[in-house]
This record gives structure tokens, C-alpha cells and sequence, in this order.
């Protein structure tokens, strides 16, 4: 993409109403547009960042055998009163009629609608276990909202739904979403640490938060510095045996960690004092067990195999994509902007053209733009006639992983300079070596 055909509204100052690091960079970087309290218009750069971690989600979610559907927005209050939570759920919910003065809400989660999916169609033992997502917009009409797209009022959720026959099926549900989250954060360059959540009245602990540390984190969070060490399964882990997932689940529970709610200051202060982490998080996924607190009102039952219904026992895993990109940011940036990791950046590469219009700048551009482009790489083409310091400035503040600097000396001597954004390091190669460096043939 050219930056001269491209839509990108840069900021040079900071906005005054974002109050958090991720919220000011958003807006100065063109990705998102404020159209009211905790309401956001995604912008073309915006836009190609959440596709990029939606997908990530989507072949996680696939891989460890979730199936994807898509549900509306807009649900009936009687689903809601089935399960008895519309009179529960507080003014978060938006109530809403339609014309024919029937009650109706914009979802802010769904696990009615998803039951009721479910024993529409699922009669028997032999059809589970399901698990079930979709990646759609929520609305919670939050008091506050504050902090950009980290809590805002309507905001992209991937949320899947498991059901199985018992509460061992629904263990090793719930262990397979573990490990599939595990595998997600970290293809987006985040270390997410599982923290033991509440459980609500439901009980036990198959309920965990994912939180990312972060300087500008929301709460305070303790684990064992074990953590940083543990290695992430890889794409060859088997989601179809439940003994290698669980002893995943097993090593990554071990070491203590909490949020400052669930925090044992008597586990804690067994722990040796230099393998304590005590710093701030950013929730970044929650997964749970509730087991038969939808099914069993809402008349979701099977067969098993003694003859017998069953009423299906249930967990929900949550993903914010919307909110993950600013938790991305809040990790992963400098005092000059974004530092985006590279499965989730943007573009691939910038090619800034020093000197627009100058006939060999614009050549050397060109074939490098091609060639780049030909080996599938995302490129961003700076080829407008702005200063070589704004440009240098855009390039930062929008955070591409790679610059290739394309200059009236360095292209008369056969050379351009490729700069990478996280570490800040140059280097100067032939124009070919540089194109091979980025990943063109």
C-alpha cells in the first residue's frame, strides 16, 4: 500500500481525553476513531491489526477442535428469563423493544442463545463432546467507560461454549481451551500467565484468568518467577489426548499465581524471596466452569449411556480482540510509539522514500515495493513528499517490525539502510541483500 493512497489520520500531539498509553497511541496512530463514551470506529490500519488477531484466534480455537458459528447481536429478554438472568444482570444490559413492543438486548455475552442452539439439536451422549465460538460484538453499558478500547462499551468478544456429558468432559474441555490460550497469546508475543480466578457459587477451580504484565497494568498480580521459563506447547501438541493436555494444565497451575483478589499471602510468603513476582497485569483471557447453571433451567439434556438425561455440564472462554490489541500496546511500546509484534503487525515493512520524486529514489522504492509485495510480504510505501523527520516519526509511532530507508547517497552508492523497530538496530546492506534480509527472493 502507498502512504499517498493509504487512509491514515496522524496525530502529532496527544489527545487529552486518553488517559493510558494504549488509548493515546491508538488515536495518535490513526487506528481508531472516538465516536462517543466507550464507542470506536476502527480505521483502516486499525482494522488490519484486529483481523490479524482474530485470526490467530481462529486457528487456535480450530486447532484444539472448537467449532465456529456466529451468533446475533440482538437477543430475546425470554431467553434470558429462562435462565433467570434478565432481571439479574443490572443496567450493564441494554433493553431495548422492537415494534411490536416485544422485549429484546443487545448481547452482552451468550450463553442463553447458545444453550438453547444446543438442545434444539443435541439429544444424546454420542454427539458430545461440542464446543462452540464465534467472534462478534458484545455491548455493556458500563457507568465509566474509560481507558480507549481496554474498557469500552461495545467491543469485539470471541466466546466459546463447551458442552459435555459430565463433570470429566468438562474438565478436559476446559483443559483443551488452557492450552489453546496458552498457544494464542504467545503467537501474539505476550508471555500470558494462567491466574486462579473466583468461582462464584458454582465452586471449585476450573475458573482462570490470563494476565499479561504490563507496567501500566489495571491490577496487582503475585506469581512465581517460574513463569517466565515455562515453555509454551507447540504446534505438534495432540488437543485429542486428554493425558498430554492435562499434564500441560498441571505444569502451568503448579507455581503459584494469583490476582490481588485470590491472593494467599500465607502461600505466598512460603515462596523464596527471589522467586517472587509481585507487579501489574492486564487480564487478557478468562475461562470457566459453570456446569449445569444454563443447562439445567434452560432444558439442555442428553442421553447418556445409561438411558438416562443428563442435564449438559458447561464452560465459557472469553477472548477480547478489541481489547487485546491495547493490552498488545501497553506491553510493547517506546517513548516514540507502537513496537507490534510481527504476526500482529500491520504491515510487514515501511519503505520510506527520503527523497519523493527524485528519479532514482523512486525507482530503487518501486522495485523494492515489488518485489516484497511478489514474496507476500505487507508493505507500507512511504512515497509522499513529507520531511525525512516526519516520516521517520510516522514510521515509529505506527510501530512496523522493519524501515527500509531509501536515500539520494545510500542509492547512488548501491545501499539502504533497514532499521528494526524493537531493538533500534541499523544496518546498511546492497539493495539486494536488504530485499533478501526482509524476506524477498
Amino acid at each position: 500500500m502507498r502512504l499517498s493512497r493509504y487512509f491514515l489520520p496522524i496525530l502529532k500531539e496527544n489527545p487529552r481525553e486518553a488517559e493510558i498509553i494504549s488509548h493515546r497511541l491508538m488515536l495518535r496512530a490513526g487506528m481508531i476513531r472516538q465516536q462517543g463514551a466507550g464507542s470506536f470506529s476502527w480505521l483502516p490500519m486499525g482494522k488490519k491489526v484486529l483481523d490479524k488477531v482474530c485470526r490467530i484466534v481462529r486457528e487456535e480455537q480450530d486447532r484444539a477442535g472448537a467449532l465456529e458459528i456466529l451468533m446475533p447481536t440482538i437477543q430475546s429478554a425470554d431467553l434470558w428469563r429462562e435462565s433467570g438472568r434478565y432481571e439479574d444482570y443490572g443496567k450493564e444490559m441494554l433493553r431495548i423493544k422492537d415494534r411490536h413492543e416485544r422485549d429484546m438486548l443487545f448481547g452482552p455475552t451468550n450463553e442463553e442463545m447458545v444453550t438453547e442452539i444446543f438442545r434444539s439439536y443435541i439429544k444424546s451422549y454420542k454427539d458430545l463432546p461440542l464446543n462452540l465460538y464465534h467472534i462478534q460484538w458484545k455491548f455493556r453499558d458500563e457507568v465509566r467507560p474509560r481507558f480507549g478500547v481496554m474498557r469500552s462499551r461495545e467491543f469485539l468478544m470471541k466466546d466459546a461454549y463447551s458442552f459435555d456429558l459430565d463433570f470429566e468432559g468438562a474438565k478436559a474441555a476446559y483443559n483443551r481451551m488452557f492450552v489453546s490460550y496458552l498457544r494464542t497469546f504467545t503467537r501474539m508475543g505476550l508471555k500470558a500467565i494462567p491466574m486462579r480466578a473466583d468461582t462464584g457459587p458454582i465452586g471449585g477451580d476450573l475458573s482462570h484468568e490470563f494476565i499479561i504484565l504490563a507496567d501500566t497494568g489495571e491490577s496487582q498480580v503475585f506469581c512465581h518467577r517460574d513463569y517466565l521459563d515455562l515453555e509454551v506447547p507447540g504446534e505438534a501438541t495432540d488437543f485429542t489426548n486428554d493425558d498430554e493436555i492435562a499434564g500441560i494444565v498441571r505444569d502451568w497451575t503448579t507455581p503459584y499465581a494469583a490476582t490481588d483478589e485470590m491472593h494467599d499471602e500465607a502461600a505466598w510468603g512460603k515462596i523464596a524471596e527471589g522467586d517472587r513476582l509481585s507487579a501489574r497485569g492486564i487480564e487478557v483471557g478468562h475461562i470457566f466452569h459453570f456446569g449445569d447453571k444454563y443447562s439445567k433451567p434452560m432444558g439442555a439434556k442428553v442421553t447418556g449411556p445409561d438411558g438416562k438425561e443428563h442435564n449438559v455440564s458447561m464452560g465459557s472462554y472469553g477472548i477480547g480482540p478489541t481489547r487485546l490489541i491495547a493490552a498488545i500496546i501497553e506491553a510493547s511500546h517506546d517513548e516514540n510509539g507502537i513496537i507490534w509484534p510481527e504476526s500482529v503487525a500491520p504491515f510487514d515493512v515501511g519503505i520510506i522514500n527520503m527523497k519523493a520524486g527524485d528519479a532514482e529514489c523512486d525507482r530503487v522504492c518501486d522495485d523494492l515495493y515489488s518485489k516484497l509485495t511478489a514474496a507476500g510480504r505487507d508493505v507500507l510505501y512511504d512515497d509522499t513528499d513529507q520531511r525525512p523527520g516526519g516520516k521517520f516519526a510516522t514510521a515509529d509511532l505506527i510501530g512496523l517490525p522493519w524501515q527500509m530507508i531509501v536515500g539520494p547517497r545510500g542509492v547512488a552508492a548501491g545501499e539502504i539502510e533497514i532499521k528494526n523497530r524493537r531493538t533500534g538496530e541499523r544496518e546498511t546492506l546492497p539493495i539486494d541483500a536488504a530485499a533478501k534480509r526482509i524476506g524477498a527472493a
